[in-house]
């Protein structure tokens, strides 16, 4: 990793914090869309409320895209619906590209219906969401906007939980590769270097994140 990645991830880290965004409670685990059980769940969607930690992260976004990517190796951002959407339109403005969105479930008929927006075939899109767990939801836009004949090889995200491979692996497959700015082991350094949670919460954190599948097995309600 690059001192600018070290740098950004920091940076997004401590704003999370900062906004609180970073959520704990391990006596009532949060269950994701995917089942997923955790104790800990970072509500990206408070940065839009934030503007100064907002223009910061989005600052980053574009700079990771230059970095990482290459800004004129991308025809299109598209947002996810619906916390990608947001990010989506501001990384797509910053790069002074146009910008797409990708819905859920399909509107209408044809191979754009889900997709809002002028596709052209042929257009390299880079998908934007605010976060991936084991990243499951994001074949469904990427399949999207395949049919409606753009090309994707990456997916953006402001926050990748870094733990389940499968987030990496299973996008890898389908030719994508996937970016973050931050990931729980960053906002745990952050956290413990600023002392925003007691120690007793940065092990418990710090536990579920060495063994996700174990921490929710072991939490599991006994069965009857």
């Amino acid at each position: 990793m690059s001192e600018d990645a070290r740098a950004a991830a920091r940076r997004t880290a401590r704003a999370l914090l900062d906004i609180r965004a970073v959520n704990f409670r391990p006596a009532e685990p949060y269950v994701f869309t995917s089942g997923r059980v955790s104790p800990v769940y970072i509500d990206c969607r408070k940065i839009i409320s934030f503007p100064p930690e907002r223009g910061r992260i989005i600052a980053d976004m574009a700079a990771l895209v230059r970095r990482e990517i290459g800004a004129d190796k991308i025809d299109a951002v598209a947002g996810g619906e619906t916390a990608g959407i947001p990010y989506g339109a501001w990384v797509a403005d910053r790069l002074n590209l146009p910008m797409l969105y990708v819905r859920k479930q399909p509107k209408g008929f044809g191979r754009n219906a889900q997709i809002e927006g002028d596709i052209r075939d042929g257009w390299r899109v880079l998908l934007v969401e605010d976060l991936a767990t084991d990243g499951g939801s994001k074949h469904n836009f990427i399949n999207a906007l395949r049919t409606a004949g753009g090309i994707v090889s990456d997916v953006l995200v402001v926050f990748h939980y870094g733990i389940f491979p499968q987030s990496v692996s299973s996008l890898r497959e389908i030719g994508v590769r996937l970016h973050g700015l931050a990931t729980w082991r960053d906002v745990l350094a952050e956290s413990r270097a600023g002392q925003d949670f007691p120690e007793d919460v940065h092990a418990e954190i710090e536990a579920f994140l060495g063994d996700p599948d174990g921490w929710a097995a072991r939490r599991a309600p006994a069965k009857a």
